[in-house]
């Protein structure tokens, strides 16, 4: 059963469909699909051309635009544009989740033609996170004059590294988030909506709205979206089967609680490969993690492997011999280079080329 999102009168998003999802696509009243996957992303993945194929068969319009997930172009947002504006509306477009083509119809909207006012700040500041509203604060106490406008579309504010310490059992879930609007600085002006483009020729952002804001001065810090599809059996696995995570809010609880209840087997921390939120978030659950179980009595009877992309321990190496103190007094076992590419959740095992020893009791941290 496909799962559409109607974003607006004009386009709505799904995730992958294959030739005989076609005819129930025209049913539901769309007169055109378009492709936003690169042919052979996956194996068994429909080709274009047979989608294609069948689109024509029942009537359709149909376009591909191919896209990597994660690495959307200001060229692919260009001709996502170009595609909408020459099919017959509405349009369904798919990707492996959805989620791709969503992002590209949003960027698109940003490169059509707009009439509407522009707004002007000395600064703007893209991200109402911690560093986008500490940064505002700190250049208004030493200069109040200065106009400066605060782009963040969402309400509530999250303090993130708090939630390692939430995994720990340290903090409730509920002091890491605060309401947005008690944190903007008085004297800046928050604009309650997404960036979508940066036009630096014109010194202006494009808004999801499709106005234009511009600055004097531009601060960008829009923080990173976590792209849990990247790994195939994440998303589904999160919350459950021992698989968790401390980036996301609603998962540090369930690390508090895989953790207390641990007593034996393996336990499986990763660290994909850059950019991520933050570099020593892996790390610091594992310790934290292997720091309760040492004070329980139980460590000596869990295998804890460190699953990491890269090639050293820590980016700085100032700071490897300290934590390869750690390493030894856990008993840590080290995988470098070692990357996480799918789970089998079911089977609490990652169906990966490192796949060693007993697998009884395990548990597994993922950090993506």
């Amino acid at each position: 059963m496909m799962e559409i999102k109607r974003l607006n009168d004009r386009i709505g998003v799904c995730p992958q469909i294959t030739p005989d999802d076609v005819g129930a696509i025209a049913r539901e009243g769309y007169r055109s699909i378009l492709c936003n996957r690169p042919d052979g992303e996956e194996p068994l993945q429909p080709d274009a051309a047979q989608i294609a194929k069948r689109a024509q068969e029942v009537g359709l319009g149909f376009a591909h635009v191919p896209a990597v997930s994660g690495a959307l172009t200001e060229d692919n947002a260009r001709a996502m544009r170009d595609a909408l504006a020459r099919l017959p509306s509405p349009v369904l477009a798919y990707c492996r989740s959805g989620s791709r083509s969503a992002k590209l119809a949003e960027m698109a909207h940003a490169y059509e033609p707009v009439e509407k006012p522009t707004r002007c700040f000395d600064i703007v500041i893209v991200g109402g996170g911690s560093a986008g509203i500490a940064t505002a604060a700190s250049i208004l106490k030493r200069n109040r004059d200065v106009s400066i406008a605060i782009v963040e579309p969402n309400d509530k504010h999250y303090y993130q590294p708090g939630w390692t310490m939430v995994g720990a059992g340290v903090f409730d879930k509920a002091f890491t988030q605060r309401p947005e609007a008690q944190l903007i600085p008085r004297r800046a002006t928050w604009i309650k909506a997404s960036a979508t483009a940066f036009v630096p020729e014109a010194n202006q952002v494009i808004l999801c709205d499709g106005s234009h804001v511009e600055y004097r001065v531009l601060i960008a810090c829009p923080g990173l979206k976590l792209d849990w599809d990247a790994i195939p059996g994440l998303k589904e696995s999160l919350g459950r089967n021992g698989v968790t995570s401390n980036y996301c809010y609603d998962l540090a609880p369930y690390t508090n609680r895989l953790v207390k209840d641990f007593q034996g087997g393996r336990a499986l921390f990763t660290q994909p490969v850059m950019p991520i939120k933050c570099a020593g978030a892996p790390q610091k659950a594992m310790y934290l993690s292997c720091y309760r179980w040492e004070r329980r009595g139980v460590l000596k009877g869990i295998d804890v492997q460190f699953h990491t992309a890269g090639a050293v321990l820590f980016g700085v190496a100032a700071y490897v011999p300290a934590l390869m103190d750690y390493v030894a007094r856990y008993g840590i076992h080290l995988n470098l280079g070692s990357k996480l590419v799918a789970i089998d959740s079911a089977a609490k095992s990652p169906p990966s080329s490192r796949r060693t020893g007993k697998r009884r009791g395990a548990r597994m941290c993922t950090t993506t």
